[in-house]
């Protein structure tokens, strides 16, 4: 993040604006609606500042910019477009410490001016840090169009409200839960059409319906998939439910990306496994989310790919259903599904394969507990999750049971994500030099015809070759 986003106080404080031409009067528009005392300094000014100046909307200095104009200024914008007087107001204004913005010159300015949404008391600051301007408003101008009009009135009516709801309601979790209930349901709903006096009706019977009872609220655990790694993939449902949870409960795989969707103020536990490393056992996550549920809490079991592949979801729902908690299964792109299409493998197709089947290269005692006769099919593929560090006895076990080495296959690492690297050869070279992989990075094989289509043809029985 190149930028703290700010939301910065101006009404009755003096501001400068330098500069009286289109650019300026943008700027003094914005100002007036923040409430701030606006001083212009320019050797001439344009109708419309003219016409605010007789108003006595702004104060108009019909001369150039001296250093004394500073003093006392909450802000500074220089709007006059001659760079080299932008760049005498940025230097002394920065020289006394003041917040400085050059239109157009992210490189002089200490704060810059986003796209803004304005639905008092909402407020939505749309920025691309100075890089793109248009993207911003075009931004902007997409959530304009899906936020209602009344959004404002819907933040005035909660605000009338809030002392009744602290007097009646304990701070924390049942505080929250009420005001989610407003903001989900008919009484917001009425608002936003309009109707506020039964809005303000059904607002009193909530209220008084939600006084402390002594109960703990209900928690409830939500086992959500995240996919394989790219934001985009998340369902609609799992990112309203990254953005409510209490508590998120997140994997190795689950990169940062998807985690700043997540809602700021939630706690986030982190319980990732891998191979040959230390981990939490799966009964103490177990534990651990039974005990936030026990407490009322929305609890997120967040999944790379799918909760119920090769996930462990199974296990948590069953634990967590007998202990009389309430689960929510949300499902998600499972890694094969995602890898495959990001690496351009169709995993059926006609005339090549029939079918494919998901295999997990790890079992209890290691080696997974699997037919390899009916996997070793020509007209087959199979997925194998988790088997970069047996990729050699995996091929081993295939050609074994009668798949012929000349069998392309593929290695997909970071599938969906901006350091994907795909490796194809052939289950022969698979089988006596496993191709280099990263340390770290999530990695899924493919084996079958259709391997064949990952991002370049492969070279049968050579070496494996880096593909993309």
């Amino acid at each position: 993040m190149d930028h703290l986003p700010v939301f910065l106080t101006l009404r009755d404080r003096s501001v400068l604006v330098v500069g009286a031409g289109e650019s300026a009067a943008r700027k003094a528009r914005l100002l007036r609606r923040a409430g701030a005392r606006i001083h212009i300094v320019a050797p001439q000014a344009n109708a419309e500042l003219s016409a605010l100046a007789r108003q006595g909307a702004v104060t108009l200095h019909l001369r150039p910019f001296e250093p004394a104009d500073l003093r006392d200024r909450a802000a500074v914008w220089a709007a006059t477009g001659r760079p080299a007087v932008d760049e005498t107001v940025a230097a002394a204004a920065r020289a006394r410490a003041l917040p400085v913005n050059v239109v157009d010159r992210p490189d002089l300015s200490n704060f810059i001016m986003p796209a803004i949404i304005d639905r008092n008391p909402i407020i939505v600051a749309v920025s691309s840090g100075g890089a793109a301007p248009v993207l911003a408003r075009r931004i902007r101008a997409q959530l304009e169009r899906t936020l209602p009009a009344r959004l404002g009135h819907l933040a005035r009516f909660a605000g009338r409200f809030r002392s009744a709801a602290k007097a009646s309601l304990p701070a924390g979790l049942p505080r929250l839960r009420f005001w989610e209930g407003v903001f989900d349901g008919p009484i917001a709903a009425a608002v936003l059409a309009g109707e506020e006096a039964q809005a303000s009706e059904r607002m009193l019977l909530a209220v008084n319906r939600n006084a402390p009872s002594g109960q703990r609220p209900e928690g409830i655990v939500h086992l959500v998939g995240a996919g394989p790694g790219d934001p985009d993939l998340l369902t609609l449902r799992a990112l309203h439910l990254l953005q409510t949870a209490d508590v998120i409960v997140h994997d190795r795989l689950i990169g940062p990306d998807i985690l700043d969707y997540a809602r700021r103020d939630a706690k986030r536990i982190y319980v990732g496994k891998a191979a040959g490393k230390p981990s939490l056992a799966q009964a103490d996550i177990n534990a651990l989310l039974l005990r936030h549920a026990e407490a009322g809490q929305r609890v997120v079991r967040l999944k790379g790919g799918d909760p119920f592949v090769f996930g462990r979801g199974g296990e948590e729902m069953n634990y967590l259903r007998q202990r009389g908690i309430t689960v929510e299964v949300v499902p998600g792109i499972t890694a094969a599904l995602g890898c495959a299409a990001a690496a351009g493998v169709p995993l059926t197709q006609r005339g090549v394969s029939s079918a494919v089947t998901f295999v997990t290269g790890h079992g209890r005692a290691g080696e997974p507990d699997v037919d390899w006769s009916a996997l070793a099919s020509p007209s087959h593929t199979l997925v194998i999750y988790m088997a970069a560090g047996r990729a050699r006895s995996v091929a081993a076990r295939l050609i074994e049971h009668g798949l012929a080495g000349t069998t392309p296959a593929a290695i997909i690492e970071n599938g969906t994500r901006p350091e994907q690297q795909v490796w194809t050869g052939c289950l022969g070279t698979l089988r006596d030099q496993r191709p280099r992989l990263g340390a770290d990075g999530p990695a899924l094989i493919v084996v079958g015809q259709v391997a064949a289509r990952a991002q370049s043809a492969i070279a049968v029985a050579a070496p494996f070759a880096q593909a993309g």
